[in-house]
């Protein structure tokens, strides 16, 4: 990782001039730093989780988007011709390109973008939109979950993304268990909002579960973690008709009891990314101010710093929720 000097890019008469405030690292960027995403096209200036204020707008663009404007940034692509952006799921577009992943990203002081991918956050502070774009991602796999206020959702793994999905839930009106093997992520968890907290390595997982669900097991399971003991635990323990939803990649192959999926009738939905509706709500629940985002912030870092803040994250990645770089 290097700080460099780039040129400053021209903006087209449909593309919005950023001006980036506070940008996140997320854990798709520590798996590029560490040499472990197979998604990514290297070399690339990572970042995708943006509070910006805008510089310049082309003439194209909307009289809703002026400059001076506090924004953050839907840094997915979608190419509307693909069997997901037909559905209207463009969240999921085949072709997708993340900023920071396959394509290059927001880590810089100004950056072009076309002005839909612009979204306005109201009163919110830069510092505060860095969050947004990750706890969507937990809130559309609520919604991937069809969660309603009757159901126990047990969220596997209290990152900024299982936060989004324990705030989401909590929102719907259900009472959630976080899960996790860290008591401080579980201790932020209640304060988000969940009901319950397990700590999957010094507590028995399915016989809390059982005492808490009077024995049927969670109505919905979101996994948020990635790894093979999350996703085997989410099939095992969910109830039977119960929906099981993935958002982590799990790094190595998963070996299923199938049986569970036939027996239990189960559900199992995968979750990729965030649609516009999902920011809009996020943005909606920050507004509230009830959000305790600087526990949400692990720390903050220079571009110069960067480099250093990221190998401290690599060497203990359990403890940091998020890492903001300031320009």
């Amino acid at each position: 990782m290097a700080v460099v000097d780039i040129q400053e890019q021209e903006i087209n008469p449909n593309e919005v001039l950023l001006r980036m405030h506070y940008v996140g690292f997320c854990g798709s960027d520590l798996s590029t730093y560490l040499g472990r995403n197979p998604m990514v096209k290297m070399p690339v200036i990572p970042g995708h989780e943006v509070g910006a204020v805008i510089e310049r707008v082309g003439a194209d663009v909307p009289e809703t988007l002026k400059p001076g404007m506090t924004v953050t940034v839907n840094p997915y692509t979608n190419c509307g011709k693909c069997a997901s952006c037909r559905n209207n799921r463009v969240n999921a577009c085949q072709y997708n390109q993340t900023l920071g992943v396959q394509r290059d990203g927001a880590m810089r002081e100004l950056m072009a973008l076309p002005w839909e991918k612009v979204i306005p956050a109201g009163q919110l502070t830069p510092r505060t939109c860095a969050l947004i774009e990750p706890m969507s991602v937990g809130f559309h796999a609520v919604s991937r979950a069809m969660v309603t206020d009757i159901d126990v959702v047990m969220v596997i793994g209290c990152g900024m993304v299982g936060m989004g999905a324990i705030v989401r839930s909590v929102l719907r009106g259900a009472i959630v268990v976080a899960a996790d093997i860290d008591d401080e992520k579980l201790a932020l968890a209640r304060e988000m909002g969940a009901s319950y907290t397990i700590n999957t390595r010094t507590e028995n997982v399915h016989e809390r579960l059982q005492e808490m669900t009077s024995g049927f097991g969670p109505d919905v399971v979101i996994e948020a973690v990635g790894s093979p003991v999350t996703y085997q635990m989410a099939v095992n323990e969910v109830a039977f008709t119960g929906r099981v939803i993935c958002i982590g990649y799990a790094k190595a192959e998963v070996a299923f009891q199938t049986k569970f999926f036939v027996q239990k009738e189960l559900d199992i939905r995968g979750s990729r990314n965030a649609q516009p509706s999902d920011f809009r709500a996020v943005i909606h629940y920050l507004e509230r101010g009830t959000c305790p985002v600087d526990a949400l912030i692990s720390g903050e870092a220079s571009p110069e710093q960067a480099a250093g803040a990221m190998q401290r994250w690599a060497e203990n990645p359990g403890k940091v929720f998020r890492i903001l770089v300031k320009f």
